[in-house]
């Protein structure tokens, strides 16, 4: 008999106070240039794979097994000792720990979703400022990693996958969409519209031809928010004919501002609102409504 198995804790919200600030370059699509990370907050997974863990599963032998409580306790704890920036490197940081004190596990995921917070605007001498002390929780766009660590044949932590991406994309862009010239038939109902406002979800997803670059700080590394950006200003200056052509003009962007990427993947969900009415007098008074499910969902990869 055949088996394959994993386990591990998941959900394991951390705030983490004081992380080391954030520096890099600029590009034009942005103005991220860093951030200070006064508050660096994160949700992170923790996904153990070995068989040396099979003896739970068909014995009820748990003498190999590290509890998942431990494990969040682990993570909490090991998080006051990160030293890096960003979310793969802490990521990479925990994940570490985790096999050097554990040799039962033979490789593991590590996966984290940033919880965002914005540092509230305070006046100071010269206009506002962000304040060091509040943040609001924000429920827009958010960085997202993956590393898969395992051990090599020298006994030694590699990465052998992973992914970065921003989640979590509401976009709406008033006017400058299209969707005209689909196949027609005796199914189609749907008008060919010259004009919409077009309202999408967005994920986006991005690997390194060098998985370590994912958690090096340099020219190579890619910050999740220049990316957020790009597909905003992409967004704002593309007229575009479908969301299959506007991904593709993202994709290309992205791929052309950084270099160290192999590739770069989409999924986009059409939440185009319906008109729900136009004044009679002025043609571009209209009122929308959002539709309900289902909707249109579209899928992109690009590679070099």
């Amino acid at each position: 008999m055949r088996t394959e198995i994993s386990y591990g804790k998941f959900n394991i919200s951390l705030h983490r106070h004081a992380a080391t600030p954030l520096e890099v370059t600029g590009i034009a699509e942005s103005e991220f240039t860093g951030r200070s990370n006064t508050l660096f907050a994160v949700d992170v997974d923790v996904e153990v794979f070995g068989d040396n863990f099979l003896p739970a599963y068909t014995e009820g032998d748990n003498s190999m097994v590290v509890a998942t409580d431990s494990m969040k306790n682990f993570v909490l704890t090991e998080a006051a000792n990160f030293s890096g920036s960003t979310l793969p490197q802490l990521l990479f940081f925990i994940g570490q720990r985790f096999l050097e004190l554990y040799p039962q596990m033979e490789s593991l995921r590590m996966s984290g979703r940033e919880l965002p917070f914005r540092a509230t605007r305070v006046p100071d001498a010269n206009g506002f400022t962000n304040s060091d002390l509040v943040f609001a929780a924000s429920h827009s766009d958010a960085a997202l990693a993956m590393l898969h660590l395992e051990r090599d044949a020298n006994g030694g932590i590699q990465i052998s996958d992973h992914q970065c991406g921003r989640i979590g994309f509401e976009l709406l862009k008033t006017t400058g969409s299209s969707f005209t010239t689909f196949v027609r038939d005796g199914y189609t109902t749907l008008p060919e519209i010259k004009d919409r406002p077009l309202f999408i979800y967005m994920d986006v997803f991005w690997r390194y031809t060098n998985s370590l670059e994912s958690v090096q700080l340099g020219k190579t590394f890619v910050p999740s928010e220049q990316v957020a950006d790009i597909c905003k200003v992409v967004f704002h200056e593309f007229n575009s004919k479908s969301i299959q052509e506007l991904v593709y003009k993202m994709g290309q962007r992205i791929l052309e501002r950084f270099p160290s990427l192999a590739e770069v993947s989409f999924t986009a969900q059409n939440r185009t609102w319906d008109v729900a009415a136009i004044n009679p007098d002025n043609a571009a008074h209209k009122v929308f409504w959002e539709p309900r499910a289902p909707y249109g969902n579209i899928t992109l990869t690009l590679s070099r």
